[in-house]
Order: C-alpha cells, then sequence, then structure tokens
C-alpha cells in the first residue's frame, strides 16, 4: 500500500501539472471505487480552478476556487497518470486541463475519491481523529511522551496508531524504529524521553530520504511521472530477514497486528 512518502511524491508530481489550471472535464468511468465517487463531483469541479495541493496523512488534497476540496487515497494500487497515450480499463477518474490530461488508474479499487467543503477538512471523518503529522512542528518528543504514557502495547503497534501520529506506515516505522535503536516490541509507555527525541529524528530522515528518492515501489506503486521510486534500495530492514545488519547482527522478521516486522536484536533495545 502506498504510504505517506509515496503520497507526497504523487502530490509533488501532480503539483506542476495542476496548479492554478481550470478542470475542464471530470469523468467517471464506473459508478465507485471502495465507495461511490461523489454523485455531482462533474457539476461541482468542472470550471474550477485548482489553488493548491497538499497531503493529509495518506490522502491528498486538491483545493479548488470553489471552496471545495477533492481528497483520494491511493488504496492498495492506485496512482495517477499524467498524459496516458491512451485509456486503460483501470483507469477509473479522468480529470482533464486546457494542458493536461490525468487518470486515476486503480486496478483493485481500493482507493477512493470525496469531494468536501475546504473549510470542513478537519471534520472530514478519517482526519477527525488524526494525530499530528509526522513532519509537522506538533510532532515532538514531549508530545510522543504524554501521548504514550502508560501504554503498554508496543511501540511498532502505537506508531502505527493513527491517532498518535497520522500517516505512518510499517515501512517506515521499521526503518525508523532501527535507525532509532529501539525494539519494535519494546512497551510504548517505558521509553524515556531522550530516546523518544533520537526516534523523532529518526521519523524525520527516513521519511525525507523516502520523499527524496521518490518512495518505495511495492507491486503497482509508481510516480505519476511513470517512474519507480528507489528508496527500497535504501531499507536497512525492512523485507531483509536473514541478511546481515550494518552492525553485524542478522536481521529477524515476527507477525505483530497482522504486519510483518523486521528488525535487528542485536542493535535495537
Amino acid at each position: 500500500m502506498p504510504e505517506l512518502p509515496e503520497v507526497e511524491t504523487t502530490v509533488n508530481g501532480l503539483r506542476p501539472v495542476l496548479q492554478d489550471q481550470r478542470i475542464t472535464l471530470i469523468q467517471t468511468r464506473r459508478a465507485d471505487l471502495r465507495r461511490p465517487f461523489p454523485a455531482d463531483l462533474g457539476q461541482r469541479l468542472t470550471g474550477a480552478t485548482v489553488t493548491g495541493l497538499g497531503r493529509r496523512a495518506k490522502y491528498g488534497l486538491i483545493d479548488t476556487d470553489r471552496g471545495d476540496t477533492l481528497i483520494f487515497h491511493l488504496g492498495m494500487s492506485g496512482r495517477w497518470r499524467i498524459d496516458p497515450s491512451e485509456t486503460l480499463p483501470h483507469d477509473h477518474l479522468i480529470v482533464e486541463t486546457a494542458k493536461h490530461r490525468l487518470a486515476l488508474n486503480d486496478p483493485r479499487r481500493f482507493g477512493s475519491v470525496d469531494l468536501v467543503p475546504t473549510e470542513s477538512l478537519a471534520a472530514y471523518p478519517p482526519f477527525a481523529a488524526m494525530g499530528p503529522e509526522p513532519l509537522g512542528p506538533d510532532f515532538t518528543a514531549p508530545y510522543l511522551l504524554r501521548g504514550l504514557a502508560g501504554r503498554i502495547a508496543s511501540i511498532k503497534l502505537m506508531l502505527l496508531d493513527q491517532r498518535i501520529v497520522a500517516g505512518l506506515g510499517n515501512i517506515y516505522v521499521c526503518e525508523a524504529l532501527h535507525l532509532a535503536g529501539i525494539a519494535p516490541m519494546h512497551p510504548a509507555g517505558q521509553i524515556s524521553l531522550p530516546r523518544l527525541k533520537r526516534l523523532v529524528a529518526a521519523i524525520h530522515t527516513v521519511l525525507e530520504a523516502a520523499i527524496a528518492a521518490g518512495g518505495s515501489s511495492l507491486r503497482d506503486y509508481v510516480r505519476p511521472d511513470g517512474e519507480l521510486g528507489y528508496f527500497s534500495k535504501q531499507w536497512r530492514v525492512y523485507g531483509r530477514e536473514g541478511e546481515p545488519c550494518d552492525c553485524g547482527g542478522k536481521v529477524e522478521r515476527y507477525a505483530e497486528g497482522g504486519r510483518s516486522t523486521f528488525w535487528c536484536p542485536k542493535c535495537q533495545r
């Protein structure tokens, strides 16, 4: 599933194509993805001008001058195609401007598209209970210390809890915990402030490197320009079970919360 860096990369790829452009056509080529398309999507967006693009957690945001924001989620296999030479069977939403044609392609249809008033974004149900952005100013070690106080669940599971921090996924949590030297099964409420400071810094480092690399290409995900993200070549532990760690230990894997966790018992405590 595309995680925060993949969505940020997608938004960065769409920005030079859509920013300040007037939408001339909206076409839905089926009734739904994971949920139905908004019934009035074409009526509300045709003729609107894109005023900004952004991201919240794993959702992309496209703001317009009509006071509406289109919210998209890429699900398991979604991606935007820019100026495709042909329309593919799984191109389920077409957006056209005077200069470009974009297609939202989603073979598995686990993605979603919603349209909400921009002023009501904070109340959009998936956003209402979310924690701060991991690259934002509110995500700090003192914040984590307060939020994790008394929690006996593992730090890995707590970082995946969107109420604690928005948008972190399995790959980048494994990588950040390794960089910070923290064992993923360590009880979250027992981690000291100095170690949480290392963890916050590690999360910043891992996410910024992943965004710079264009994300990690897993199965169906590619960038809007069709190129593959290459952060997977920098993975320290994820997907490397049995391989040597830089510290001389060996990467191990275990299952927790329905996900595989990769870590090094030698350097993560």
